[in-house]
């Protein structure tokens, strides 16, 4: 064979993904949402190509946004959120944004319908001029000083390639299995409304301003790793919960800034089993329950 008729590596080198859509049968089919900040894609999407319970379909925004209504969530089992819309960085500092209305209305049509949601790590920074979006996750990071739940906050607190311990605090699907174990994370010090969350991981790390960097020095005074004239309360230790938003079953998993945290064994088992669980019919069951327990009380 001549040089020229050789078929190049990256032709040979793995099998073309389907271009069908997903159909429903013995794997979970995820919806899978990116963009908006960045990650290291090749090792992100390992984590999904590698398990072998489901197939997904990944969507970046801005055309994700017309993924969230009632008719397309009923083609996926889950969706997994790993985006971060609604903020524009630029020279002065983070521009908000608020959601399209027909958005809106597409994700209170999905709670109302019990579509499962998976939010992972930096998609509670999400839309932060619509507050909803926090209500949905269970809390919210802020990049800038700004109301939270009407309350005036100063802007959250990071911390890049943390080695910290977590634990599992109930006995669930998504824990089970899982003994406290080591990982090296970005955290946050961010707002976390324990009022309306069910915990599931706690972290060792220690929650106040003498262990966090801010938010606002690095994306509007280009400070990185800074926390000069900065000063936030101590914070809440809770990495992983469950919720209810509407009839949906909502987890949030703090876990998840770099290769580092994905290679983690612990991790994808954590993952993995938040999306079995989320997708489960007895998470919609107890998600009509928690709603229904919630209306009776307003």
């Amino acid at each position: 064979m001549r040089d020229h008729d050789e078929i190049p590596e990256y032709h040979s080198s793995s099998t073309p993904a389907s271009t069908a859509l997903p159909k429903q049968g013995s794997k979970l089919n995820i919806l899978l949402i990116t963009r908006g900040h960045p990650f290291d894609r090749n090792a992100f999407f390992d984590i999904f190509d590698s398990n072998s319970d489901i197939q997904y379909s990944n969507v970046e925004h801005p055309a994700a946004q017309f993924m969230f209504n009632r008719e397309m969530a009923q083609k996926f089992d889950c969706y997994v959120q790993y985006d971060m819309p609604g903020v524009q960085f630029g020279e002065d500092g983070p521009e908000y944004a608020d959601p399209p209305e027909f958005y809106k209305q597409g994700v209170r049509d999905m709670g109302e319908a019990g579509c499962p949601f998976v939010i992972m790590h930096h998609a509670a920074a999400a839309w932060p001029a619509w507050p909803e979006w926090a209500e949905i996750v269970g809390g919210q990071f802020l990049y800038t000083p700004m109301k939270s739940r009407g309350v005036e906050c100063p802007d959250s607190g990071y911390r890049i390639d943390v080695a910290h311990r977590v634990s599992p605090v109930m006995d669930h699907p998504i824990t089970r299995g899982i003994e406290p174990f080591e990982i090296v994370d970005e955290v946050y010090l961010s707002e976390v409304f324990e009022d309306s969350v069910i915990p599931l991981f706690t972290s060792n790390w220690t929650f106040n301003s003498d262990h966090f960097y801010s938010a606002a020095n690095a994306v509007v005074r280009g400070e990185l790793n800074s926390s000069k004239d900065w000063h936030h309360e101590d914070g809440s230790n809770l990495v992983g919960w469950i919720k209810a938003y509407k009839n949906s079953p909502v987890v949030y998993l703090q876990f998840g800034d770099g290769p580092k945290a994905y290679e983690n064994p612990n991790f994808r088992r954590i993952l993995a089993q938040a999306i079995k669980w989320a997708s489960s019919v007895e998470a919609k069951a107890w998600a009509r329950e928690m709603n229904s327990v919630a209306s009776e009380k307003t």
